[in-house]
């Protein structure tokens, strides 16, 4: 006989292993989804963003890659980043448990009665919201020597293998 708790943990375990099989990259659908989304500044600057959720450091390279496609789609080489914000949060998802003690007294008419309690539960919330927002100046012609400035070509090659 199959136990309901060994059909309910597999199935849980492939439905995590579909999500994760997923890639994540892609334009943002609707106000708070996940994706990427860019608004030009200027003619040579854009915002990017890209809201993902779990670890930030692949969701800033997301942001990156975006940077380097939006780079190239409009005819320049290069980009240089001018500012970065990173919203990471350092608590990721999955399935953690925790356990709680708790005890308690009290009185009905003549009777008293104590108890005590243990608790066990499980955050089964998954991984936690997660964005980098970057502002880009782009160009074309010969690249600036300096260290927030990308070759968009090399880091599309570089990240979109990678995604």
């Amino acid at each position: 006989m199959i136990r309901p708790f060994v059909v309910v943990a597999s199935a849980a375990a492939l439905l995590v292993a579909a999500c994760a099989s997923l890639s994540p990259y892609g334009p943002q659908m609707g106000g708070s989804g996940q994706g990427y989304s860019e608004q030009r500044i200027e003619n040579d600057r854009w915002r990017v963003t890209y809201r993902g959720v779990g670890d930030p450091g692949p969701v800033s390279e997301y942001a990156l890659l975006r940077a380097a496609e939006l780079t190239l789609q409009n005819g320049d080489e290069w980009f240089e980043v001018t500012q970065r914000w990173i919203d990471g949060r350092a608590s990721q998802g999955g399935i953690r448990p925790n356990v709680s003690i708790g005890a308690g007294s009290g009185s009905y008419g003549g009777y008293r009665t104590s108890g005590v309690g243990v608790g066990l539960g499980l955050n089964i919330s998954g991984d936690q919201p997660t964005s980098t927002v970057m502002e880009i100046r782009t160009g074309d012609g010969p690249r600036p020597d300096r260290p927030e400035v990308y070759d968009a070509r090399s880091v599309r090659d570089s990240l979109g293998a990678r995604y």
